[in-house]
């Protein structure tokens, strides 16, 4: 039997990194790639999104079409949960550790509650139609927007309406989010109609984001790169004839430094995807299965 092991670092403001070890395999939730710029989002092995991108050059788009069937990896919310004061970053890191169809595998995973985005992100950028959907990636900086895994219910559905009236109360549960490198922005893991009632509100979701993180070795490597890069300025700077300002610069190049190194274990890994068994004719297969189940209006 597979050992299923974490361990928690806490971090300030109710933040954590979850270090997994014992599941090496491709977890229940996962991206798969082939040939051809297709990529799979599978939930145990259920095809949930397949999209491909279109072209190759500096501003690809990634043409997709999301499937019904999506289940959250945490469990239904109760009422007095949302009315208590929870520590929700440490308890969906343990939902999440026992999570039966959830994205973790072994590696390093930081959780941190976030309440501010860069601008657009909940308007522009939240893809609010079904199922079909068109990402620009990669262009002036990223898109950085939100791709929900279910339709989003209208803002006056009777579920919205009652998670409303907690947002207005400052009581209602933030939004679960899952960065993903190459879809340049998150996924919504949990917390759909909380997304909807927040904004209906006029305020951005608080949202959980769940972000892979290098590991332990990794990060040696990097301090180490980042500390001989240091060195090298300070060498340059201190080779330079003494100037008035050359204190300033010394001061601003060591806060950098620290700057970058307080950074450095919570920087984002590129999201793990694995091979498509089967390739690109099992790829296909499922794309024509996908047209059929949800042709275009």
């Amino acid at each position: 039997m597979t050992t299923r092991r974490g361990t928690r670092e806490p971090l300030p403001g109710d933040a954590l990194v979850l270090a997994l070890s014992g599941r090496p395999g491709p977890p229940p939730l996962r991206f798969a790639w082939t040939d051809g710029g297709r990529r799979l989002l599978t939930q145990a092995d259920r095809p949930l999104l397949i999209g491909r991108l279109t072209d190759d050059g500096c501003c690809p788009d990634l043409r997709l079409r999301r499937l019904d069937g999506y289940r959250s990896p945490l469990p239904p919310l109760r009422a007095a949960e949302q009315r208590a004061r929870t520590a929700w970053t440490h308890r969906f890191a343990r939902w999440l550790e026992e999570a039966p169809d959830g994205p973790l595998h072994d590696g390093r995973w930081h959780l941190r509650r976030r309440t501010a985005f860069e601008p657009g992100v909940w308007s522009e950028d939240l893809v609010t139609g079904w199922p079909d959907a068109a990402l620009g990636l990669h262009c002036a900086g990223g898109r950085h927007g939100v791709l929900p895994l279910r339709p989003l219910s209208p803002p006056g559905a009777p579920r919205v309406k009652a998670y409303r009236r907690q947002a207005r109360e400052g009581r209602l549960a933030p939004v679960l989010l899952w960065w993903v490198s190459f879809l340049d922005g998150w996924l919504i893991l949990d917390g759909h109609d909380r997304a909807v009632a927040a904004l209906a509100e006029g305020a951005e979701p608080v949202c959980v984001e769940l972000t892979r993180v290098p590991d332990d070795a990794d990060n040696r490597r990097t301090l180490a790169e980042v500390t001989e890069a240091h060195r090298r300025r300070l060498a340059g700077l201190d080779a330079r004839p003494p100037h008035p300002g050359q204190a300033a610069q010394r001061a601003a190049l060591k806060r950098g430094h620290a700057d970058a190194l307080l950074s450095l274990p919570y920087a984002p890994e590129a999201t793990r995807t694995w091979p498509l068994p089967g390739g690109a004719p099992a790829w296909d297969a499922v794309a024509a299965r996908a047209m059929f189940q949800c042709p275009r209006d």
